[in-house]
């Protein structure tokens, strides 16, 4: 019997669903902002709530930097969503979404690269910590 999905993966699977449906409507090669508002809204009409540009703290050491750094999109307070509108993401977006997700305690988040032909091409899913399951694997694309 496989294990219940988590909050998170169910929060994703609905950020995808919500990003192919904004994809599929704008197409690419609008600004980052129409799409991180627009996927917002979808997400919202989907009964989660999504925060944009949320500032989140840091403790290094003893020392608490406010503002440290920001997130695009949070959605219910569990997943974390970065944007791009580029040709290309670069291993150091992957790098940048995988330090949100650890400096921050979020177990999941995405990277959605919207200037793609196909969206199904511009997901980028990374966990920190998040117990696979047997339907937590990306949606789009096999188990590795």
């Amino acid at each position: 019997m496989a294990a219940e999905q988590s909050a998170e993966d169910r929060i994703g699977t609905q950020i995808i669903d919500a990003a192919m449906a904004v994809h599929s409507a704008l197409g690419p090669g609008l600004l980052e902002n129409t799409y991180e508002v627009c996927l917002a809204h979808e997400i919202s009409k989907r009964d989660l709530r999504a925060r944009a540009q949320v500032s989140i703290p840091l403790r290094y050491g003893s020392l608490l930097v406010d503002n440290a750094y920001r997130v695009d999109l949070l959605v219910d307070d569990l997943v974390v969503v970065e944007f791009k509108a580029v040709e290309t993401t670069l291993p150091v977006h992957r790098s940048q979404l995988l330090s949100y997700l650890r400096l921050g305690g979020f177990k999941l988040g995405y990277l959605l690269n919207f200037n793609v032909a196909h969206m199904r091409n511009g997901i980028v899913r990374r966990v920190n910590g998040l117990e696979p399951t047997a339907s937590s694997a990306h949606p789009l694309r096999p188990p590795r």
